[in-house]
């Protein structure tokens, strides 16, 4: 019993939590056809500096470091995080069927993906407006990609993600509203 004295626990359910996302299909994950350039212009969605993976990594790590007082906050955070891995996966398999390699490498001029692609600050609402830039830099990139894919059936899909991330942006921008995130 003394043993149990001082133990720090996180009283945060995150049990039932769900993906956050907008409350429509995603269309068929399909290719016209084979196209290299196609993968690697997905592949920097996929991992790039700019990317799912930042996004998962980002949103997850913020959640980790708040304090179980904000639990209504950390069950968002893990469903938006929930979403982009969704996101992660659909990008993925678009890459094998375009004839690319899943992996964590992708050809962008500022290098492979590191921890320094992630936006880590120290308090909630920063964290919450990191989370936010980083959504709207996604989708400047999905729009900068679907302009140079000539293939529709992946610009759906691209399309649809960015609903999604849009969606986010509403919910962080709610989150932002200052007796939210004290």
């Amino acid at each position: 019993m003394e043993r149990n004295r001082n133990l720090s626990v996180n009283n945060c359910s995150l049990q039932n939590v769900r993906p956050i996302m907008v409350d429509l299909p995603y269309p068929p994950i399909q290719v016209r056809g084979r196209n290299p350039r196609y993968a690697e212009l997905l592949q920097v969605d996929y991992c790039g500096s700019v990317s799912e993976l930042s996004a998962v990594l980002q949103y997850i790590n913020n959640e980790n470091r708040m304090s179980d007082e904000h639990c209504s906050l950390i069950r968002t955070i893990l469903g938006i995080a929930m979403a982009e891995m969704i996101h992660l996966q659909k990008l993925g398999e678009l890459i094998c069927l375009l004839g690319g390699n899943v992996c964590f490498e992708a050809k962008q001029p500022d290098g492979l993906w590191s921890p320094s692609c992630l936006v880590l600050p120290d308090h909630i609402s920063q964290m919450l407006q990191a989370d936010m830039d980083a959504e709207k830099a996604a989708i400047r990139q999905y729009k900068i990609h679907i302009n140079e894919i000539q293939d529709d059936c992946v610009n759906d899909v691209l399309r649809r993600i960015i609903l999604d991330e849009e969606y986010h942006i509403m919910i962080l921008q709610s989150l932002l509203q200052p007796e939210k995130c004290r």
